[in-house]
């Protein structure tokens, strides 16, 4: 229950933003079931800036709730599926039901996390077994079987965006790039507890700035957990956490699979990267038996074990006793929890206020078994015809790709044959999984707090050690269906669409379908085009990590992908930060695929008749205006600058921006040479 949770739950990767689906009933996402006309600004001319035309009024008027460091679109569909799950974790916790059942375990874990009065009342108590065994390292060999005890499975660099863990390192487990049909050890690297390397590393006044506010962080954390010279301890573990973040790789290289898929025989680690005891780190962490990993940031790997040996063990021990205090603060008593948000979410995300413990409380259970509220959240709220609305727009959504590729000029036949037999094998799960995960044995104990997280986290990292001695399961789920979000899962060739996404203000059965084509229908095409993206299209249909493209074709689509990092390089939120157009690029790729996709499915849809007129605006119009609307958002500065240096997807006003590189939004909106957004027709980017 890390206070930074919260705050990047809503962040994609191989995925986008996703976009809803079918609604229970026929609701409204705005007045009148369309277009926000009232939200845009008609004052601004549509190709000078497209999303203020779309949005600018809306913008105006809309104040970010205090505790949250930005509101858009995606918050307004997380309010609507967290006002359920509130009603669904409330009723577990009022149920009473029996000792062991999954809903006992929902509103026990629910109302201990709630009672402060209780967690304060037992202190440091629950943190003191920790704190003893890290007092107790000796040794380096100590040292090495402390950090793999603590080895969690909580990253996942292609699907979640996150490639690093306050743990020295982390675990993956999924099906190896190289044998798809078997499931193998990713392992990744970790040990800080700012969001990125950057913040130790970038030389600005800003960033100096936030890193003295973090000493100071961590030296009052320290003193509340009763550590003398916490100051300088403060000093020490700035300093270690400085050295790691020198030694880690880069985000962009992190979220590269080519980059990350290096084998490493488990008699490799003492030779490639010495100094940790890997022999020690290795069976503390159940993963003796274990042959083969992967090594995805390798260069990480050595130099952080090398840093393992050349640091005094007192300042190892200096961090990991801080990182255990950090990581569980919402669990100890409140002054931990509180001052953990002023440096996490007031300093860093820009919130003025922490969201209410009892909105906090719904998201430890919901995160705790999050497939068993899931269930209970399917069955209540996404009725199986909403399941066959989505899945038949998918399925519009792939035909239109089919159409796309065969149409394709500059693609080869072997090279189009691939990628039909990859979207012919593209398994689709919309809503929930086909089988629910078990909790069986997950122990939750009414008024242990700070150990029902701790247990949660072991739970989970027994679950992926479990799926190293088993088959590769393609109807994993990799979200829960509360999420609001999509995933596309490469190597698997499998897309998942949570039914939370499946709502307004995404999808709407009550209004035109052209408005949900430009918005869940991009989303759709945007999760199907990620198979095809730099990072999708180096996996086959079965999943396996193979080069399927000619070279003419390959050097083709860097071209065209090059031409898009350009363009977004040019966007600055800010005179000294601009979007990094190669760290966004599989997204934005699948932003301009995803559109341009739906855009075609809209027109088929159409049976050539004409789109009716609504509010005055022609069918194409609509479309793209629905489109802006999708992505509208305000963010607080800290976190637009937290997100420029460490999302993969680029903030939702600059992804409206997509586009000026379709033809049919110039004819929409009559965009002419000195437009600010203008692009010749040989400088948009046309990939598929």
């Amino acid at each position: 229950m890390h206070p930074r949770t919260h705050s990047v739950r809503l962040l994609l990767a191989l995925s986008l933003a996703a976009i809803p689906f079918v609604p229970l009933r026929a609701q409204r996402a705005v007045p009148g079931g369309g277009l926000d006309t009232a939200g845009m600004d008609r004052s601004v001319r549509p190709g000078d800036d497209f999303y203020l035309y779309a949005n600018g009024n809306w913008l105006r008027h809309t104040v970010i709730p205090a505790d949250k460091s930005s509101y858009g679109a995606f918050d307004i569909a997380a309010e609507r599926a967290e006002r359920r799950l509130t009603t669904i974790v409330r009723e577990a916790a009022a149920a009473h039901a029996p000792a062991g059942s999954d809903e006992r375990k929902i509103g026990d874990t629910y109302t201990t996390f709630l009672d402060t009065a209780a967690i304060a009342s037992r202190g440091l108590v629950p943190l003191k077994p920790a704190l003893e065994r890290i007092a107790a390292i000796g040794s380096r060999a100590d040292l090495a079987r402390y950090l793999g005890t603590t080895l969690r499975a909580d990253v996942d660099p292609i699907n979640t965006g996150q490639i690093d863990t306050d743990n020295l390192f982390g675990l993956w487990v999924a099906q190896d790039f190289d044998a798809p049909t078997k499931n193998t050890a990713y392992l990744l690297q970790g040990g800080l507890e700012m969001p990125d390397r950057g913040y130790y590393l970038d030389t600005s006044a800003a960033m100096a700035g936030i890193r003295t506010q973090y000493r100071e962080h961590v030296a009052r954390m320290l003193a509340l957990a009763g550590f003398e010279g916490a100051a300088a301890m403060a000093d020490t573990i700035l300093d270690l956490e400085t050295r790691i973040a020198r030694v880690q790789e880069s985000r962009e290289d992190s979220y590269d699979p080519l980059k990350g898929n290096n084998h490493w025989a488990r008699a490799d680690f003492p030779r490639r990267a010495p100094g940790l005891d890997w022999d020690a780190f290795f069976a503390a962490a159940g993963l003796g038996d274990v042959a083969t990993f992967v090594a995805w940031q390798p260069a990480a790997i050595t130099g952080l074990s090398a840093l393992t040996a050349s640091e005094p063990l007192s300042a190892w021990k200096d961090l990991l006793v801080y990182h255990t205090v950090e990581h569980h603060a919402a669990v100890l008593p409140p002054a931990f929890d509180h001052e953990a948000f002023a440096f996490f979410g007031r300093t860093l995300s820009g919130a003025p206020e922490q969201e209410s413990r009892a909105k906090r409380a719904v998201h430890a259970a919901s995160n705790a078994l999050g497939f068993a509220v899931g269930r209970v959240y399917v069955e209540r709220y996404f009725p199986p015809a909403a399941k066959r609305t989505a899945e038949r727009m998918v399925a519009n959504l792939i035909a239109a790709f089919h159409r796309r590729i065969a149409r394709l000029a500059w693609m080869a036949p072997a090279t189009r044959a691939a990628a039909e037999a990859k979207l012919g094998t593209l398994r689709v799960s919309v809503g929930y999984p086909d089988r629910w995960p078990s909790y069986a044995g997950l122990e939750v104990v009414a008024g242990q707090a700070y150990e029902n997280a701790d247990r949660v986290e072991r739970f989970e990292y027994a679950r992926a050690l479990e799926k190293l001695h088993q088959p590769v399961d393609r109807a994993e789920w990799a979200m829960t269906p509360q999420t609001v979000n999509a995933v596309n899962l490469p190597a698997m060739n499998a897309l998942n669409f949570p039914a939370a996404i499946l709502q307004p203000p995404f999808f709407d059965a009550a209004r035109a379908a052209v408005m949900n084509y430009a918005a869940i229908g991009a989303v759709i095409g945007h999760e199907i085009s990620h198979s095809f993206d730099n990072l999708g299209s180096t996996f086959d249909a079965r999943g396996r990590m193979r080069d399927w493209w000619t070279r003419d074709d390959s050097t083709h689509f860097a071209a065209s992908t090059e031409a898009l990092v350009r363009q977004y390089d040019t966007y600055r939120p800010f005179p000294d930060l601009a979007i990094n157009g190669q760290l966004t690029l599989s997204e934005n790729i699948a932003d301009l695929a995803g559109l341009t996709v739906a855009y075609d499915a809209y027109r088929a849809s159409l049976g050539g008749k004409a789109a009716p007129a609504w509010a005055g605006f022609g069918g194409d119009q609509q479309f793209f205006l629905s489109f802006a609307q999708m992505w509208r958002g305000k963010f607080r500065d800290p976190a637009l600058r937290r997100r420029l240096l460490t999302d993969p997807h680029s903030p939702g006003p600059w992804r409206a921006r997509t586009v000026r590189n379709l033809d049919a939004w110039y004819r929409a909106f009559d965009v002419v040479s000195g437009d600010s957004l203008y692009l010749p027709p040989d400088r948009r980017v046309r990939i598929w």
